[in-house]
């Protein structure tokens, strides 16, 4: 790659080195249609006309859904997207027919002549609200369980479990159970008929990140003999009752008389649950009160859960490559201003679900959630795109 300089940021697109005395770049240089001349981009032109404008609109301003605007797209960008469908590194999509049979040069001049345009204007749609932060959502709703499970979700109550640093999808089960009358508990299916899907995911979500706490409340049983006997639940819930397994709870510093109460409950039937009716039903009352009392006091782990990025905290990771409200300074890299919302979306999630190959944009987007996508995609639409000067310097390495 031919070094080059970033020279601004303009209201129109022009290539500084398609001027006397430019330095010819090899054939297969990726940058070749930033050296575009005027006769090139003209060529490219009458191809985009007979061959592209069906789907990309006229002058590269898409009206299709799912078909993305190429009006001032980065030329290095667009000419190494035309190559991999030609080489059919794309096969699944129609771009790849569209290009199969055009020329290399053709594919250069088409690629200098659509960055050559005006870009698009930003969508005018406006703002969707801004999600609320789901862990303070779940400190909000947690307000109401403080007086049982403690402030923090570290219980000081006999009886009563802690849910300071529980596993998520463990608690979210347990929150569907109460509210579906699987679990039966009075005061808990009331406080859980009010609380939607997202709700408690949300509470999940804060009690997950809280510093769970080693039970203080009394333990009637024998916590050495209750090691012993333990010993069946480790393929679950772990040797020392810290669980490995999203959706199976960590048993280490709980309540133990919660845990007696919960194993009795799973032995009687008053819980629904194959997996622990045969290793409750194997134990007798001393036996649980050991167990329960060997996990007691047991020193809980955090799990692994990070708190979601925000919106903010995406974008500014976006832009390390895409630029500044998604206006890229690298011809290789495509900008993400003013583009359009459903095209972003669709290559996310190509991107997530790995049909579109980038180690880079894997790593970003396995992070990503659905709503994570949308607010992604509707953002960088309503950004103004801005096409890009680039000065090449002649005599550079290769």
């Amino acid at each position: 790659m031919r070094p080059y300089l970033f020279a601004a940021l303009l209201g129109v697109a022009l290539s500084a080195a398609a001027q006397p005395g430019r330095v010819k770049p090899a054939p297969g240089d990726d940058l070749r249609p930033v050296y575009a001349n005027a006769a090139d981009i003209a060529e490219g032109k009458r191809v985009a006309e007979s061959s592209c404008v069906r789907c990309h609109g006229a002058n590269g301003i898409s009206a299709t859904r799912g078909t993305p605007h190429i009006a001032g797209q980065r030329a290095g960008y667009l000419h190494l997207q035309l190559r991999a469908y030609q080489q059919g590194a794309r096969p699944q999509s129609p771009m790849a027919g569209a290009a199969r049979f055009l020329r290399d040069d053709a594919l250069v001049n088409v690629a200098a002549y659509y960055a050559s345009l005006e870009p698009p204007r930003p969508s005018a749609a406006k703002a969707a609200a801004a999600e609320p932060d789901p862990v303070q959502a779940g400190k909000s709703a947690a307000a109401a369980c403080g007086g049982c499970h403690g402030e923090s979700g570290v219980s000081g109550i006999p009886g009563t479990p802690s849910l300071a640093g529980m596993e998520p999808k463990s608690f979210a089960a347990a929150m569907a159970a109460y509210k579906s009358g699987a679990r039966r508990h009075d005061l808990m299916k009331s406080f859980t008929a009010g609380l939607s899907e997202t709700g408690i995911g949300n509470l999940a979500l804060f009690y997950a990140l809280q510093k769970p706490a080693r039970t203080k409340n009394p333990a009637p049983g024998d916590a050495a003999a209750g090691k012993n006997a333990a010993a069946a639940c480790s393929g679950c819930h772990g040797e020392t009752g810290v669980s490995t397994i999203p959706g199976t709870p960590s048993l280490a510093g709980q309540d133990a008389q919660y845990l007696a109460a919960a194993t009795q409950a799973y032995r009687s039937g008053a819980r629904s649950d194959e997996t622990m009716k045969g290793p409750a039903g194997a134990l007798d009352e001393r036996a649980i009160r050991d167990v329960a009392a060997f996990y007691a006091a047991q020193a809980p782990q955090a799990p692994s859960v990070r708190k979601p990025l925000s919106l903010a905290d995406w974008t500014s990771r976006c832009e390390r490559c895409h630029g500044v409200n998604g206006n890229s300074i690298e011809p290789q890299i495509p900008a993400l201003a003013a583009q359009r919302a459903d095209w972003l979306e669709l290559t996310l999630e190509s991107y997530r679900k790995g049909e579109r190959k980038s180690s880079a944009m894997s790593a970003m987007t396995a992070q990503l959630s659905e709503s994570d996508v949308k607010a992604l995609a509707a953002h960088y639409s309503r950004q103004t795109a801005r096409p890009v000067v680039y000065v090449l310097v002649p005599g550079g390495k290769p």
